[in-house]
């Protein structure tokens, strides 16, 4: 058996070599090669996030083409949240072994093998080839709409096609300095929200808006603030310049409101810049406590006003957990939750599944027929600190 690097190399120079849309059968193959294993398939969450859809190698098991698979309760469930490889003997003999694919944090999905036999050894490698596999998901499917096509287990509205493309492309991202993970219901069939993040060299931007409306109208308005609100901050703009950018265009360009909340966070020090147009105030947890963060609100986005955008800044300190909103998670159905009870309840757990723990909430409470979007994006702040390969930790969640 070669080195890990040595594989993980050659693993690398395969995919690069095959089409994009057979990433995982260079996968399936590099791991029959080296260890003899079988049934090899990938299993990504749905748009919707309830259900696990298998996308399995040539010459799998007929047994492995059943439909989406419910993720509550499941062991994949169990793989996804702990981020833990999971092996279990099969009644037929051999192993079952379920690794996480992720990448900075973002849970893309679960690698499912049988192996005969496995050593930690076998077992680590398995590990560094479905971490390989979220690098060449997360580059292949820029070129193929074959993950895309997969996720879709409900029929799409138009305007949520529309909005899914304003989203990042991943919903969770890890530093050194901070955590982050978004969520967005319904996913299927929304209206105006949208959330937003990039890192640069010195700093974090965030940005979570509400386009007023609903339908394609909606999904519009959100494409003409997400684009101005792009082209500001890749311009060089601070949170109030991009507010500014984002309120010009839309009283140019046309006759709709929206809501937002635009952050800068210095990486150095957790100084956070912000600017919030007549949008919620986020939630801090702090010490065991939550709290909404008093803040002043603008007019918002569009709205023909002499009165200029207000930058306010925020001192995020190590272990404060930052909690944007939209309206949809405090209107109608949704008031029923309390939000700041489950936030305390939820403080253990990593932003995403904490993200998940409140949209399942709202969406439960709202009997799955909400009347508005509901979006929330949680920013764990760790602070300056030193980087996994300074310390030997492993840098995978």
């Amino acid at each position: 058996m070669k080195g890990g690097d040595v594989e993980l190399g050659e693993l690398l120079a395969a995919a690069e070599a095959a089409p994009p849309g057979e990433s995982v059968d260079v996968v399936a193959h590099d791991l029959r090669k080296r260890f003899g294993a079988e049934r090899v398939s990938f299993l990504f969450v749905d748009l919707v996030g309830q259900r696990l859809v298998r996308l399995t190698a040539p010459d799998g098991d007929a047994a492995d083409s059943e439909g989406p698979i419910d993720l509550q309760g499941s062991v994949y469930d169990r793989v996804l949240r702990s981020q833990r490889q999971h092996v279990e003997p099969e009644r037929q003999g051999g192993l079952r072994v379920i690794t996480p694919v992720t990448n900075r944090g973002d849970c893309i999905g679960v690698l499912e093998t049988t192996l005969q036999s496995a050593d930690d050894t076998v077992l680590r490698q398995v590990h560094d080839a479905a971490h390989a596999l979220a690098y060449i998901i997360v580059t292949d499917r820029r070129f193929t709409d074959l993950y895309h096509l997969g996720r879709r287990t409900t029929e799409t509205s138009l305007a949520a096609e529309i909005q899914h493309q304003l989203l990042p492309s991943a919903p969770c991202c890890e530093a050194a300095q901070f955590t982050l993970a978004a969520g967005l219901v319904p996913a299927d069939d929304i209206g105006g929200d949208t959330y937003d993040y990039t890192l640069d060299r010195d700093t974090l931007h965030l940005s979570v808006t509400d386009a007023m409306g609903h339908d394609t109208d909606s999904a519009l308005l959100a494409t003409l603030l997400v684009g101005a609100l792009r082209r500001a901050r890749r311009s060089g703009c601070d949170a109030l310049k991009q507010a500014e950018h984002a309120h010009q265009a839309l009283l140019s360009h046309s006759r709709g409101l929206a809501t937002g909340q635009l952050l800068c966070v210095d990486l150095e020090t957790g100084l956070c810049e912000l600017v919030n147009a007549g949008h919620p105030r986020p939630l801090r947890l702090r010490d065991g406590t939550v709290e909404e963060v008093e803040l002043a609100v603008n007019l918002p986005f569009g709205v023909a006003a002499p009165t200029p955008y207000r930058l306010q800044e925020l001192q995020l300190r190590p272990g404060d957990r930052l909690i944007l909103l939209t309206d949809g998670m405090q209107e109608r159905g949704a008031a029923a939750v309390d939000l700041t009870a489950l936030a305390r309840d939820t403080r253990s757990l990593h932003p995403r599944e904490a993200v998940r723990s409140l949209t399942s909430a709202v969406f439960d409470a709202c009997h799955g027929n909400l009347r508005d979007d509901a979006t929330v994006l949680i920013l764990d702040w760790h602070g300056k600190r030193r980087r996994p390969a300074d310390t030997g930790q492993d840098p995978r969640r």
